[in-house]
């Protein structure tokens, strides 16, 4: 975790609550202040956008039935918990300054993934989360189910803390935030001990908010009273520093409590959600502890293997453990798949592997042992239909917006605070309004983007031109940050494309103080008449290359050789991975 992210959490001097009225009515002033919308007239229409990508692991899998290839969600699918309810499973991840935030899936067998909605698809949940870069945001969401009802903790960066969220169906509705003033830090967890009582473990600051080192903090547990919705008791630091304090661990954090064989277990991430990420355990007779470390610690890494082997999988990580109905046990954690160097422009992806129990210690991958290509399918029958868009292995799709809603895939940057789309599912058009929001900014432009699944793949979005009127840039994104993306877009005006173009931008001086500059990296003109015109973005690991055509017509380079390492999380900076997608801007 990087630290001057972690500072600011800790440094806040407002509760919670004081900062969400606050917010939140800092939103409606913005949002009052926002300039009209264009008439529709002026609306860029998209007709259709299709993904391809290829995993090559998934080539290694001989028998579909009885094996599979990770990760399990791919693409930017960072920070997975797991819980389950009967024969069924469901699944949550981070998902930062994006809207809808906290994606949730369901499976039957654990590998097999099907999106059923977000947890926090209203407006008024998100309402607190108004600017900064878009590694801000929801961090670490956790699932439990007790009693009846499904659970959602999480923490809102730029945006009130911590809080949790509730639902009878996981599909939703979900309820408004309950915030916890009094969690201070990240990534809580909500542990149910067989009472009935609940708690809530988090990283916190290290003790009395004065670390030793850099990286240092702590492990903290507290009683949550389910019927007030407020926290209760004293707080107690379980963990300080890490599972050997006198070697400065840095960065415990992402931790949750299971137990086990009448005793408790305590896990958590260290050393960092980068390369030297890992997974460690702790164990105590009592919840309050005192919590051993195990002596074979870690658990979980890939932190020590050779950094040239191939097709290697970095940066494991961040799990959460789930007991199968037939009482075996599974991980759930991110990795990363570098395609050169430490270059990875997918993000942190949720992988699954199974659990070994040793003298109670939990046990995913002994020390020097690589995360495996190919994984024996849990013990599980794969009751109920198949996916109907799978969400790992070689993935193929097309949106002709020819539904009255939004494909699930779909993101927006931010809390959009304008309607500024609609769909025609009857024309299947998806119509986007061109406004004055940069993808430099740190506002909502008119961006509908879905994740980059695979180191291959291919994007490609058709717009019909004729009916955008007022000057304006519309076409194919690949962004990953504020200041990391390229643009392939087209130039229209009065109902006409006049060129293609490649935009790249980039921070000029520090990330801290960006001033973004956008530079054309590439333009061609367009045939006279056009009236639709193709774009397409194509990524073989590194090497991007950006093509178009005006129907009726072949496809045309642009650019090819593209540097794609400028895109990668190695070189942006942040947590995510890169978003493709449709976005269309004026112009003056």
């Amino acid at each position: 975790m990087k630290l001057e992210v972690i500072a600011e959490m800790f440094q806040r001097t407002l509760r919670a609550g004081i900062v969400a009225i606050l917010l939140l009515a800092g939103a409606r002033m913005a949002a009052a202040a926002e300039p009209a919308l264009p008439d529709k007239s002026a609306w860029v229409q998209f007709t259709s956008f299709s993904y391809a990508g290829t995993d090559t692991a998934a080539g290694l899998v001989k028998a579909p039935g009885q094996e599979f290839s990770n990760p399990v969600l791919a693409g930017f699918y960072s920070d997975p918990s797991v819980c389950r309810v009967g024969e069924d499973y469901y699944l949550v991840n981070s998902s930062f300054s994006y809207f809808p935030g906290v994606p949730i899936f369901h499976s039957r067998n654990l590998v097999d993934w099907e999106q059923i909605g977000y947890v926090l698809d209203q407006r008024s949940q998100f309402s607190t989360l108004r600017d900064g870069d878009v590694s801000r945001g929801i961090y670490a969401a956790t699932i439990r189910y007790h009693d009846g009802t499904f659970y959602v903790i999480t923490t809102m960066v730029n945006g009130g803390g911590n809080f949790y969220v509730t639902a009878k169906n996981p599909a939703g509705p979900w309820s408004e935030p309950n915030w916890l003033p009094d969690v201070d830090g990240i990534d809580p967890s909500l542990f149910f001990d067989d009472d009935g009582r609940a708690y809530v473990v988090h990283c916190g600051p290290a003790p009395d908010n004065r670390p030793a080192y850099d990286g240092h903090r702590s492990i903290r547990l507290r009683e949550l009273d389910l019927k007030t919705g407020k926290m209760t008791g004293p707080e107690k630091i379980l963990v300080s520093g890490g599972t050997d304090i006198s070697k400065k661990p840095q960065w415990i954090e992402g931790p949750h409590i299971f137990k086990h064989d009448g005793g408790f277990i305590l896990i958590a991430a260290q050393g960092g959600t980068e390369a030297n990420h890992s997974e460690v355990a702790f164990a105590a007779d009592d919840l309050w502890g005192p919590y051993t470390p195990f002596a074979d610690n870690p658990i979980l890494t890939q932190r020590d293997l050779p950094a040239d082997r191939p097709n290697p999988i970095t940066c494991t990580g961040h799990a959460d453990l789930v007991e199968t109905q037939t009482g075996q046990w599974w991980a759930v954690f991110l990795g990363c798949q570098p395609y050169e160097r430490n270059w990875f422009n997918t993000g942190r992806e949720t992988f699954l592997l199974p659990v070994q129990w040793e003298n109670n210690w939990p046990i995913v991958l002994r020390a020097n042992a690589a995360v495996p290509a190919v994984v024996k399918r849990p013990d599980l029958p794969a009751a109920g239909e198949p996916v109907k868009t799978p969400m790992h292995g070689t993935i193929s799709w097309t949106d002709k917006f020819d539904r009255p809603t939004l494909n699930l895939r779909w993101n927006f940057l931010r809390l959009p605070t304008q309607t500024w789309y609609s769909l025609d599912d009857a024309a299947g058009l998806l119509r986007i309004a061109p406004r004055g929001v940069e993808l430099s900014s740190h506002g909502n432009p008119s961006l509908i983007a879905c994740r980059q699944q695979h180191a291959t793949f291919t994007a490609t979005t058709a717009i019909s031109i004729a009916d955008a009127t007022a000057p304006c840039d519309a076409g194919l994104v690949a962004f990953q940050n504020e200041t990391h993306y390229y643009f392939l877009g087209i130039r229209i005006n009065a109902g006409k494309a006049s060129e293609v173009f490649l935009e790249q931008a980039a921070a000029a001086a520090t990330r801290a103080n960006a001033a973004v500059v956008a530079k054309v990296l590439a333009s061609a003109e367009l045939p006279a008449g056009a009236v639709r015109v193709e774009l397409r973005i194509e990524g073989a690991g590194r090497p991007y290359a950006f093509s178009y055509r005006a129907i009726p017509g072949e496809f045309k380079s642009l650019l090819q050789g593209v540097d794609g390492s400028f895109l990668s999380t190695d070189v942006a900076g942040g947590f995510q991975g890169v978003m493709l997608g449709m976005y269309a801007r004026t112009r003056p």
